[in-house]
């Protein structure tokens, strides 16, 4: 028919203008806060695009969800707005009409969500993880960035080096503050820096035209030398491998442990797709406006189903992860809940309209 044509371009329309708002201010969020991250020196700033794509590749089953719910609902909502509902009540045509050209643009979404869900978010998680273990485990020479304090992994040096290294390799003056066991700090300044290894394969710091100041703070007891050229071993630090978090782990290894916080993390995975499935669907009747009143307390209403919808999953997830409720309980009860309501809703928008009847031919 003509208005199911017509509401495939328009739901195709919205949701490319939904999803590059939605996809922009995810990436504007991330962006922040690695950038905070990054200036605090816990993430090198030669990192942050990788993380970015990263968490936006794992939020983007959540961003097809809310752009699918809100493509439904703004353009249904202006078919109100603009009383091209009537007519098409006018015309015989139902509200349950709508059904299907929304689950037929629905449904391949949600297909994209489903596998987003269960493959691609822990794939991402993965990847993030293992990107995050990998910075880590650099070794000291490897944090130091010009013009900024970084710590070491330890947290018993400080590093600075004013310019970074050139053609030559060389960095020019090095600072570098290190504390002893016994409470003592050993100050080192000198002019220029570089790395060299030996034949074995030992990396040296080594630094040039400079002073070292041994003392105790808060005491007169203090040793300066000054030297030509002081070499320090960089101690390699041992790839460490931390534990795997429960959402990046991928799904066949989710259904094969099978212990709790498994199946709630499955829970959540299978949720995702269902959930997007009947929010499509819930946007028909919450999508009604009187033309002549506001149409924000529609929105606000729909916006608040959404937030209760996906904070109710999250709870059951979160039950069936500490054993108080079964998987299959957990799975399926927030979904029936959604199905009941809305069931009701279509209810009460049938028998208020007076053309909810298709007109005999």
């Amino acid at each position: 028919m003509i208005f199911r044509r017509a509401l495939q371009r328009e739901f195709t329309h919205a949701a490319a203008a939904v999803f590059v708002a939605l996809f922009a201010i995810l990436i504007s969020t991330v962006l922040i806060r690695l950038l905070g991250q990054a200036a605090g020196g816990r993430v090198p700033a030669e990192a942050v695009l990788a993380l970015i794509g990263y968490g936006a590749l794992a939020q983007l089953p959540t961003v097809l969800t809310l752009t699918l719910f809100i493509a439904i609902l703004v353009s249904l909502s202006r078919s109100y707005r603009d009383s091209e509902m009537v007519v098409w009540f006018a015309a015989g045509v139902p509200l349950t009409s709508w059904i299907r050209p929304v689950l037929m643009f629905a449904l391949p979404l949600v297909v994209v969500i489903g596998a987003g869900s269960l493959y691609l978010t822990p794939w991402a998680q993965q990847q993030s993880s293992e990107y995050r273990d990998r910075l880590d485990n650099r070794d000291d020479t490897q944090r130091v960035a010009p013009g900024v304090f970084r710590e070491s992994s330890g947290a018993q040096r400080v590093f600075f080096v004013e310019i970074g290294a050139g053609e030559d390799g060389r960095v020019r003056n090095v600072f570098v503050s290190e504390e002893t066991r016994d409470g003592g700090l050993v100050v080192i300044a000198s002019a220029e820096g570089y790395m060299r290894s030996d034949e074995e394969g030992r990396r040296f710091v080594v630094l040039e035209k400079g002073r070292r100041y041994d003392g105790r703070p808060g005491t007169p007891e203090y040793r300066v030398m000054e030297f030509e050229r002081y070499e320090v071993q960089v101690e390699q630090k041992p790839a460490v491998s931390q534990p795997s978090r429960t959402r990046a782990l991928p799904t066949a290894l989710l259904l094969a442990q099978g212990d709790k916080r498994s199946m709630g993390e499955l829970l959540g995975r299978i949720g995702a797709p269902l959930s997007a499935l009947l929010l499509a669907l819930l946007a028909i009747p919450l999508s009604f406006v009187n033309p002549r009143a506001g149409r924000a307390n529609g929105l606000l209403i729909a916006l608040l189903t959404y937030l209760v919808y996906s904070n109710a999953i999250s709870v059951f997830q979160g039950w069936v992860a500490q054993g108080r409720m079964s998987f299959g309980v957990g799975l399926f009860l927030p979904h029936l809940i959604v199905l009941a309501m809305l069931a009701l809703l279509f209810y009460k928008r049938l028998s208020v309209s007076p053309f909810w009847r298709t007109r005999s031919s």
